[in-house]
C-alpha cells in the first residue's frame, strides 16, 4: 500500500522516523534525478555527478526535522532544486559560467525538421537516422548554456510546468519562459545544421 502514497505522504513519514519511507522515495526518484544531475553538468564535469547526486539526498536527510509539505510545489519540485542549486555551485566553484539568457533566436532553422520521417517509422533507414538524431541532440544539449539545458531538461524530460520550473530556478516565470525559448531555438538550429533530413533518394 505505501507503493501508492504520495511523495509528500512518505516524506512525512520518514520525518517521523520511518527509515523505509526515505528508502520509497529513493527507489521513485532515483533514476530521474540522476538523469538530470548527469545531463545539467555535462560531458566535462562527469566526475561530479555522484557528489552532486549524494550530497542531495544527503540535504533531503538534513532537512527531515524542518520540512513542510508545500502548498505550491511538489516534493519533486523540491527534490529538483536541492540537486540544482548543488550543480550551480560545483560548476561555479570549478570556474564554470553560468549564465542563461544569451540570445539566439533563429526559428527558420525549424524548416529542416519538418522534412525528417516519422519516429513511429519501421523502416531500417528511418531507424538508423533517429538513432543519429538522438545522439545528434545530447551533443547539441552539452553545447546549451547551463540554466538554459535545465529549462529544456525540466520540461520537456520531466514534464514539470514552467510555473514549477520557476520556483525551481528561483527565478521569474517570464525569464525560464525565455530561456526554454532560448534553448529550443538553439537546438533547432544546432540539429538543422549537422544533421540532415532523410532524402527520398537515401530511402531507395
Amino acid at each position: 500500500m505505501q507503493d501508492l502514497l504520495t511523495d509528500e505522504s512518505l516524506m512525512r513519514q520518514f520525518c517521523a522516523g520511518k527509515a523505509h519511507a526515505f528508502e520509497l522515495l529513493y527507489a521513485r526518484h532515483e533514476k530521474p534525478l540522476y538523469r538530470y544531475v548527469r545531463r545539467v553538468l555535462g560531458s566535462s564535469m562527469q566526475a561530479q555527478v555522484d557528489e552532486v547526486f549524494q550530497d542531495t539526498w544527503m540535504k533531503l536527510v538534513d532537512a527531515r526535522e524542518r520540512w513542510q509539505a508545500s502548498e505550491t510545489a511538489s516534493f519533486k519540485t523540491w527534490l529538483f532544486t536541492l540537486a540544482h542549486h548543488r550543480a550551480v555551485d560545483i560548476m561555479r566553484k570549478n570556474g564554470r559560467e553560468v549564465s542563461a539568457d544569451e540570445g539566439w533566436l533563429d526559428d527558420d532553422s525549424a524548416e529542416a525538421w519538418q522534412l525528417w520521417p516519422a519516429p513511429i517509422a519501421e523502416q531500417p533507414e528511418q531507424q538508423a537516422f533517429w538513432r543519429k538524431a538522438g545522439q545528434q541532440l545530447l551533443n547539441c544539449l552539452e553545447g546549451l548554456p547551463a540554466l538554459q539545458r535545465a529549462a529544456f531538461l525540466l520540461h520537456h524530460e520531466d514534464n514539470l510546468s514552467l510555473d514549477e520550473m520557476a520556483e525551481l530556478l528561483n527565478a521569474e516565470f517570464e525569464t525560464v519562459k525565455s530561456r526554454l525559448r532560448y534553448a529550443l531555438s538553439k537546438l533547432r538550429t544546432c540539429m538543422g545544421a549537422y544533421l540532415h533530413p532523410l532524402t527520398e533518394k537515401d530511402a531507395g
